[in-house]
Order: structure tokens, then C-alpha cells, then sequence
């Protein structure tokens, strides 16, 4: 078969078998020019540097999704399309909300979004964000896409640090020619018609109707605008090109209330679902670890009559789920531009400009009083205060044997009942749902130098890139602790008898503030307006990640110098060049985040301030040893090395180095034309980054699992059998072993919300991550069946001392059954013996180099492409994989766990054993194309629990994906489709937590929201 053909029939396939390119389409062709100017074909390909215009023939798999399935699947976000793929799992994205970063992110193989590199072009793309290193696919302009190349498996020796688990190189067109405008319109559509969930709504309507609704009907959100204009063409004579774009989207937002599955925050009782919720509901809650209320250890205002009574812990939580966000709305505008100029006969200069403007803004849940009380971090409410009724007064404090009356500290006002102890929990609703608001803008430019040496066939590039991310934040409508703090803390003025807060009318002039109001929290009455303009405080952080690449690359044949196997036609092909690179990261949070004045904050967000500088050298071979030869159609080998140094330097932390050494082996042999036989091995490195080095060290919140008494901490409940909550799992001993003492056992409060507090941040001192990737497979291709491509591949992945942390329920568990003191060091229980108030308790996790991660499966691609008589032209492509092995050794030494066929807890994204996609495309000779998909997702089941609740299995998942397309004339381009044309409910679970889960469900993973119908145009001039 010949070039031409071959490289025909891979471009109209999402099946390729080739490896990636620095500086040019995986696949594709380019017209250069040689020294006496006559035009010739030159291959690049995606996982080599090497420029070449003999056969293509790669070792390592790559899939490519071509720019038609963007226009056929009509989606607005790039990280869509790539999820659809087997290979890729749940990371970041504008369903990510609670907790997330307003960047889109991708995650290869589910070893973590921070081993998959991400290229424009061949270039690595920068940081994402100044809170994450992964790189942000929002500034990739869709409608430029040209096909996008996914290799799977380590390529550190062809690119560099982070390509563990493989590269995503987005191609863009910058050769288009004319003038074109596309745009695309879409929404959702979905039926809420769910007999489990309609029902459970109902019956907490019925109970508490300001906070339960029962979604139905037809349900129309979240509509998007996608506009890009493109021109293109060539100036000076022919001797440059030019190509142009300017974009925006705008997407508006999808609220969970507005779905019956996701309307409430689930939980499970009895085998079937219940709403569950935040303690911190919108009347005051009340927690006593002493245990001194008439009523226990917890109790609520009922606002009727201004009294405290009994807690409900059923319904007297919050329903935070309606307030929150499955899309994040967004506004974008990308504007950039592409040129090449031919200085010479041999050298062109050439440049890409990029920019994006992103914003984006996530709502949550009204923030408010998460324990705090008159002393800040301490709990506890005078017993003077006007706002407490005369039965809320015996209620705490006379429990407590204190009398208002009295005056211990000498300053004319009553005791301090509880400190320490009580704390109290109230919702400000009355203020409005908090709000981050983000935004990103981006700058990329690329300059370069390429062209060829004489006649000799050696080719070199030198280029410099320069990347600018900024990333402004506002936190809105959160708590001050502070102000919290001191507007709770309400005394009568002595003098006029008026309601005010303590601060200004103490002995000491310096903690006075005029804008102080008192704060009632506990009369049906509720805080006044100026209370809530007070103790409401915007968060403000700033920050910056700037990225350098200077490189230079010396590629060809040896053929000149006559390096040639006698038994092949092709010379040894070669790149060798050397590469300087340098991020820093610069992050300003006002004082507010800085000392997690925030209420809702999870605790101090501290300025970083670091740079990493790298230097590498590196070198590719490919050695054809065989052609066109009996049983040797082609055989050949192809190496890589790269030796890469790095020096690491902060304000305040002493600079580290530490150095690293990638290299490839490959081999491919067709014994026919064909069949091609392949198989790889390459050593990766992931270098920690400046993230991972210099995050300085504060509070954060996780996630427990929920053990089998039902609570989450396994040291909370209540022994008294006579109430309804469960006792300990673990036992007295065990729990001594985690902190609790002997009296505290039995009375220790749990998150019903199972969000607990951890210690993260950076380690100076941390080494690269080492991972080993295998690679075997084949790729049959047969002549007697035209157009007919199937490969199968074996990957294998394992790497070694990757940058993490020990497992906060690892190590909770490790202490309390075995009392090691290494792990028991790592627990810190702080209120009550809790690890969630007020940050006092916390569960050590700053990073380390830990244990290892593992991957294994068989990946198989095929395409077949063949004509219908008259009727056009039939495409079906067919991608799956099967997952054999997924798993984590947490701690060198620890029994690994695997993931395959789980999700939740360690586990985290479902991890389906199986995955496919399979489309039918049909090109009729009349203008009219037609698209069918179908994706099928494996059942997984919750790891770590067969108790049989309704969330325990997540059932396997079929998509039906339609899709039509009709050239209108030569210029004008009609699409409409439907994604989920079934409406499918997705995978729903009362453990999906928040980042990577949302609503009750991984809308990362699965059609969170039912039907996608879009309609597009595109117009050329």
C-alpha cells in the first residue's frame, strides 16, 4: 500500500498507530520545502520529535479524535469529547463545583489529572490555575481543532516531566484558507419522572416545605452560545500564511434543584434513600460536647416562642443540594493568531498568539456559623446576652450552674457559659448563597526559527514560548470568624440600656468598632440587616503562573553520511536538541484568606511564591533494520533518552536540585504488510512541581466514609442505648488510640455532613516520581477487507514514589487498630474530641513521596470504511477498554487495593472494568451525513461496602448518541443532534461527596443532566 493511502485511510479513523510530534499533527503531512526548493513530505507525529518523509512506523498507540466528532457531538467544553473516551476518567470540569477551581482539566488512565501532559501543537500548555498544576483545557479554541492525539502511556523521554500517563495533543488548523463562522446553540432537556425519588421529595415537602421541593415535568437549562470567526490566508507573495480567530461562549447555569435526583442531599436508612444534610441549618443549632444541656449534647432555637428545644437530627438539617450548582455559568472571549513567513529559500520564522478571558462562577450553599461562639475559635455564649430568652438562659447556662447575675471577670457583665464546649451552628440564609467568582486570563506566545541545512537532509527549530495565566477570585457572601465573633457577643449598654456588642463598650478602646451590630441567632426575630452587612467579609486572592520554554531541535536521516541498514531502504532517523524551562507561581490572598477568617473558608489560604527551573538535553533514534524482505515486511527499533536538571527556589524555604533520566526502547515488526507487530517500554518521570513543593501548610476539608454503624467518625455516637444514635464503631481502646479520652468516649459528635478537617501543603524535599510503561500489541490491517483497521494493545503502567499524601481514613484506621505511633501521630483531635470544629482537629496529610499507583488493561480501536453502491460512504469506529488492574499501594509496605470495577472512598471516580464507544457514520452523495454513538459504561460497586443499600451498585450505562448534518450549498454547513437521546437517569449515590462528584452522582463521568440537543452552523465566505 502506498504513503499516500495509508496516511488517507488513518486520517478518517480515530485509530492511529503512531506516537506524538513536537511541532506538528500526529499523522499528518506537511509541505517543506528542500534546499533547491522542491516541495516534499514531511511526517511529524505525536511522541517523536522526528521530522521524516519515509514510512510511518511507531511503536507506542495513540487514538485521534478528528475535528468532525466536535461538530457531530455539538458540545461547547473540549474536556466533553475526551472523556467519551475509554482511556480517559473524571477530572476537573464546569460540573465540578463545590471545590472546584474553574479550570477543565484531563485525567488519563485515572492516575490523577497531574500525569497526563497537555500540548498545543506539540507544546506543553501551562499550569492551569495558581490552586492547580494540571493545565486548563477551556483556553483550546474547539472550533480550530484540527483532530486531537491521545497516546496513553509514559513519553517523559520525548517530552519531558508530567507524561506518566500519557499526552494529549490538541492539532489546531493554522493553514485554513477563507473566511468562516460557526456557531452552535445548545441546552438541556430532562423529564423528572422518577417514582423513588419523586416520592421521598414529597414525603420531606410534606415535613418541611421551605426547604423540600418535587421537581416534575419537562425541565429546559442550561442553555449555551458558541460563536468563532476564522480567517485565513496567505500574504507576501506565497511566501507566508496567516491564520486568525476571535470567540465567545457564554453558558448559563443548572441549579440541582432543578432535578429529582439531586433536589436533596442523599443519604441511606434502612436499605433506601433519605435526604440528609448540614447541621447548620437555618434555625441555631446547638452542640454541647460536655454533654450539659437538659437535652443531651445537642438542641435547636425553636423561633415560636424564643426557646431551646430537642434536636431532630433527621429534619432539623439543612438542605444545601437546591443552592448549588451542576454547570457553573460561564463567559469566555479567545482571540489569536498563527503566521509563517519564509525568510529564505531554507528558513522560515513562524509565531502563535493565544489569548482567553474566563469567568466563571461557582454558587454554594449560604455560608454561616459553624461552631463559632463569643470566643472566636472557643464556642460559647455570654449569659447576659439581651437576645437569649429567659428559658434559653436556664437552658444553657443555669445547666451549667451559672447566673447572669454574676460577674467573675469584674467587667460588668455575666459569665461565659461553655467555652470550649457548646457550639452553635446557624445557616445565614437571610444573607444570600455564597459565591466564587473566577476568573482566568491567559496569554501564550510562541516564536520561532525552523528551516534546513543544504542538502543534507537534516532539518532544526528554534523556538521560545512565553504562557501568563491570572487568576483573580472573589469569595462572596462568607462569614467573618472574627466579626461572627464578636457581633454573638451581645451586652446590654449600661448607660442607654441599648442592645450593642460588647467590643465597643469594654474597658479596652482598642478592639472597638464602630460598624459592630449584635448578631441574634437565637429569637424568632433573626439578625437585623446592619448585623448581616457586618458580619458578612468578601475574600479576595490574586495570583499569577508564568511559564519560559526556550528549545532547539537537530532532526533527520543519517543517509548523507550513509548510516543505513544493507537489508533496508531507509537511512536512521534522528532528533537531538536541548530544552529550558521555568514556572513560577506567585499567589497573593488578602488577610481575610490568609487567616481563614472565612467561615465557610475550611482554614487559611497562605501566599506561595516559587519558581522551578529545568535544563534538558535529549536525543531520538529510529532504526528501520529490515524492509520490504521476506517475513519482514518492516522491522525496526527506536530509542529515546532525556537527562533533565532542576532547581527549585522560594521566599523563605531553602533551594533544593535533584536531577532525572527518561529514556524509550521500541521495536515494531510486520512480517506482511498486513500485520504489524509493536511494543514499548519507557521510563517516565514526573518531577514534583512547584505546587507540590511550596503549598504552604493549612486546614482543609475531606471526605470519611461512613463506617458500618453509619456515622462517619469512628469514634463518635453515643453509648446511652435509650437515644437514637448509634454507638462507636471502634472501641474504647481503639478510640484512645486516635486521642479520645475515657470520658469523652461515647459522647463525641459527628459531621452528618462527613466532612472533616486535614492538615495539606508542600514539601521542599520531595523526589521525582519513577513509573515503568509497557506496551504490546498489533495491528491488522488486511488487504483483502479495504478500509478495515483493528488494533489491540496491552498497556502496563506502574509508578513508583508518587507525590501524595497518607490516606486520612488510612491513617485513622491504622492508628486506631494497631497504635502505631507514626500514624496516631498524624491524628490530631481537637473540640469535643472531634476532627471537624472549628479546625481545631485535623488529620495530618502534607505531601510526601509515598507508595505506588499501577494500571494494566487492553485497549482495542477499529474503523472500518467502505461505500453503500450510490448511496455514499459508511464509517464505524469502535474504541474500548478493558480495565484489568487500577491500583494503589498507599504506603510502601501496605497491602495495595484495587479499583477496578469500584468507586467512592479511596476509589474515587467509578472505575468501570469495561468501556466502549462505538459510532456509525454514514456520508451520503447528497449532502446529508448521518451519526449514530453508542457508550456503554461497566456497573461498579461502592468499594469497601456490601451493606446493600440502594447506592451500593451503580448500574452499567448505555448512551444513545444522534446526530445529522446536511450541506446546505458549497459554504454553508447545517448540524443538529441529541446526546442521551433516552433521557437516562444517571448512576445516583449518597457517597458521590463533592470534587470529582456533584449532585448525587459524577457528572465528570456520566449524563448528569438528561438530554443534550444543540444546533450549529457553519458558514464559509
Amino acid at each position: 500500500m502506498s504513503k499516500s493511502k495509508l496516511m488517507e485511510r488513518l486520517l478518517q479513523t480515530t485509530i492511529v498507530a503512531g506516537a506524538m510530534a513536537a511541532a506538528a499533527p500526529a499523522l499528518a503531512q506537511e509541505t517543506a520545502q528542500s534546499g533547491d526548493g522542491a516541495p516534499q513530505d514531511v511526517i511529524t507525529v505525536t511522541g517523536s520529535r522526528i521530522q521524516r518523509d519515509g514510512n510511518l512506523v511507531e511503536t507506542s498507540p495513540v487514538t485521534q479524535i478528528g475535528a468532525a466528532e466536535f461538530d457531530e457531538r455539538g458540545v461547547v467544553r473540549v474536556e466533553d469529547v475526551i472523556n467519551t473516551l475509554p482511556q480517559a476518567f473524571g477530572a476537573q470540569g464546569s460540573t465540578v463545583v463545590n471545590g472546584g477551581t474553574g479550570t477543565a482539566s484531563l485525567n488519563l488512565r485515572g492516575l490523577g489529572s497531574n500525569r497526563t501532559l497537555v500540548l498545543i501543537n506539540g507544546r506543553r500548555m501551562p499550569y492551569g490555575s495558581i490552586n492547580i498544576a494540571a493545565p486548563d483545557v477551556n483556553f483550546v479554541p474547539a472550533q480550530l481543532i484540527q483532530n486531537v492525539d491521545v497516546l496513553t502511556g509514559g513519553a517523559s523521554a520525548t517530552y519531558g516531566s508530567d507524561a506518566v500517563a500519557g499526552v494529549v495533543n490538541f492539532v489546531l488548523d493554522t493553514d485554513f484558507e477563507g473566511f468562516r463562522i460557526d456557531g452552535n446553540l445548545s441546552s438541556f432537556q430532562h423529564n423528572n419522572n422518577s417514582d423513588t425519588f419523586q416520592d421521598l421529595l414529597s414525603g420531606y415537602q410534606d415535613l418541611n416545605p421551605s426547604q423540600f421541593r418535587v421537581p416534575n415535568g419537562s425541565t429546559w437549562d442550561g442553555a449555551a452560545v458558541d460563536v468563532t470567526a476564522i480567517i485565513g490566508g496567505e500574504f507576501g507573495e506565497g511566501r507566508g500564511h496567516a491564520t486568525a480567530y476571535v470567540g465567545y461562549q457564554n453558558q448559563e447555569e443548572v441549579l440541582q434543584d432543578g432535578r429529582d435526583y439531586s433536589q436533596c442531599a442523599l443519604g441511606t436508612s434502612g436499605g433506601e434513600f433519605t435526604c440528609s444534610g448540614s447541621s447548620t441549618n437555618q434555625f441555631t443549632n446547638i452542640l454541647d460536647f460536655a454533654g450539659l444541656l437538659p437535652t443531651g449534647t445537642s438542641a435547636r432555637v425553636d423561633p415560636t416562642n424564643d426557646t431551646f428545644i430537642a434536636r431532630d437530627g433527621v429534619t432539623d438539617t439543612f438542605n444545601f443540594n437546591p443552592y448549588n450548582h451542576y454547570i457553573r455559568p460561564s463567559e469566555r472571549y479567545q482571540f489569536g493568531a498563527f503566521a509563517d513567513y519564509e525568510l529564505t529559500d531554507s528558513v522560515d520564522v513562524y509565531t502563535e498568539l493565544m489569548f482567553m478571558d474566563n469567568r466563571t462562577n461557582a454558587q454554594i450553599a449560604p455560608s454561616g456559623v459553624f461552631g463559632y461562639g463569643v470566643a472566636g475559635d472557643n464556642g460559647g455564649i455570654n449569659c447576659d446576652n439581651p437576645f437569649l430568652s429567659d428559658q434559653q438562659v436556664e437552658f444553657i447556662c443555669g445547666s451549667r450552674g451559672l447566673d447572669p447575675a454574676d460577674d467573675p471577670e469584674g467587667d460588668g457583665f455575666g459569665p461565659v457559659a461553655g467555652v470550649g464546649d457548646i457550639l452553635f451552628l446557624r445557616r445565614n440564609v437571610e444573607g444570600g448563597n455564597r459565591n466564587q467568582d473566577i476568573r482566568h486570563t491567559t496569554y501564550r506566545g510562541v516564536v520561532g526559527l525552523r528551516g534546513e541545512i543544504g542538502d543534507t537532509g537534516l532539518s532544526w527549530d528554534v523556538s521560545g514560548m512565553y504562557s501568563n495565566v491570572h487568576r483573580a477570585d472573589v469569595y462572596n457572601n462568607d462569614l467573618s470568624i472574627i466579626n461572627v465573633s464578636n457581633a454573638l457577643y451581645a451586652v446590654t449598654d449600661p448607660d442607654t440600656g441599648d442592645t450593642v456588642c460588647k467590643i465597643n463598650v469594654d474597658s479596652d478602646p482598642v478592639n472597638d468598632d464602630a460598624s459592630c451590630a449584635p448578631y441574634d441567632i437565637f429569637s424568632g426575630a433573626g439578625p437585623s440587616r446592619a448585623s448581616l452587612d457586618y458580619v458578612v467579609s468578601p475574600l479576595n486572592r490574586d495570583g499569577t503562573v508564568e511559564q519560559v520554554v526556550v528549545s532547539g531541535v537537530l532532526s533527520g536521516t543519517l543517509e548523507e553520511v550513509g548510516v543505513v541498514s544493507p537489508f533496508a531502504d531507509e537511512a536512521v532517523a534522528f532528533a537531538v536538541g536541548a530544552e529550558y524551562r521555568r514556572d513560577r507561581l506567585d499567589s497573593n490572598p488578602d488577610r481575610g484568606f490568609q487567616t481563614g477568617d472565612g467561615a465557610g473558608q475550611g482554614g487559611p489560604t497562605t501566599p506561595i511564591e516559587g519558581a522551578q527551573d529545568v535544563y534538558e538535553l535529549f536525543v531520538e533514534l529510529n532504526v528501520p533494520i529490515l524492509q520490504n524482505k521476506p517475513f519482514a515486511e518492516q522491522l525496526g527499533i527506536d530509542g529515546a533518552f532525556r537527562t533533565s536538571s532542576y532547581t527549585n527556589s522560594s521566599v523563605g524555604v531553602q533551594n533544593t536540585s535533584f536531577s532525572a533520566e527518561s529514556y524509550k526502547i521500541g521495536a515494531d515488526w510486520a512480517p506482511i504488510a498486513d500485520v504489524r507487530f509493536r511494543g514499548s517500554y519507557q521510563r517516565a518521570v514526573r518531577a514534583p512541581n512547584i505546587f507540590d513543593l511550596f503549598d504552604a501548610q493549612s486546614i482543609g476539608l475531606f471526605d470519611l466514609d461512613s463506617y458500618a454503624n453509619g456515622l462517619y467518625d469512628p469514634c463518635a455516637g453515643d453509648l446511652d442505648a435509650t437515644t437514637a444514635t448509634p454507638a462507636p464503631f471502634y472501641t474504647a481502646a481503639q478510640c484512645a488510640n486516635t486521642g479520645v479520652s475515657s470520658t469523652q468516649y461515647g459522647t463525641i459528635v459527628d459531621n452528618p455532613a462527613g466532612q472533616f478537617n486535614a492538615l495539606f501543603g508542600g514539601n521542599p524535599d520531595l523526589d521525582p516520581e519513577k513509573a515503568d510503561t509497557y506496551t504490546i500489541g498489533v495491528v491488522i490491517e488486511p488487504e483483502a477487507l479495504d478500509g478495515f483497521i483493528l488494533s489491540v494493545d496491552y498497556f502496563n503502567i506502574e509508578v513508583d514514589g508518587f507525590i501524595g499524601t497518607v490516606p486520612q481514613q488510612v491513617a485513622l484506621d491504622e492508628c486506631a487498630t494497631t497504635g502505631d505511633e507514626y500514624f496516631c501521630g498524624l491524628i490530631n483531635r481537637g473540640n469535643g474530641a472531634t476532627l471537624w470544629a472549628n479546625q481545631t482537629g485535623f488529620i495530618q496529610a502534607t505531601n510526601l513521596n509515598t507508595g505506588s499507583l499501577a494500571t494494566s488493561g487492553i485497549d482495542v480501536l477499529s474503523t472500518y470504511s467502505f461505500a453503500v453502491a450510490n448511496a455514499g460512504d459508511v464509517t464505524l469506529d469502535f474504541v474500548g477498554t478493558w480495565l484489568d488492574d487500577l491500583s494503589t499501594e498507599p504506603i510502601p509496605g501496605f497491602e495495595p487495593y484495587n479499583c477496578v470495577g469500584f468507586y467512592a472512598g479511596r476509589c474515587g471516580t467509578p472505575n468501570p472494568e469495561w468501556r466502549h464507544k462505538f459510532s456509525a457514520r454514514w456520508d451520503t452523495t447528497f449532502g446529508l451525513g448521518l451519526t449514530a454513538t453508542w457508550r456503554y459504561f461497566d456497573n461498579v460497586t461502592q468499594e469497601g461496602d456490601d451493606s446493600g443499600d440502594p447506592d451500593f451498585a451503580l448500574g452499567d450505562q448505555t448512551y444513545i448518541d444522534l446526530s445529522a448534518r446536511y450541506e446546505l450549498n458549497d459554504s454553508t454547513r447545517l448540524r443538529v443532534g441529541v446526546n442521551n437521546v433516552f433521557d437516562k437517569i444517571p448512576p445516583i449515590s449518597s457517597v458521590a461527596g463533592t470534587a470529582p462528584g456533584n449532585g448525587n452522582t459524577y457528572p465528570t463521568v456520566y449524563d448528569a443532566l438528561g438530554r443534550y440537543f444543540f444546533v450549529g452552523a457553519t458558514v464559509d465566505f
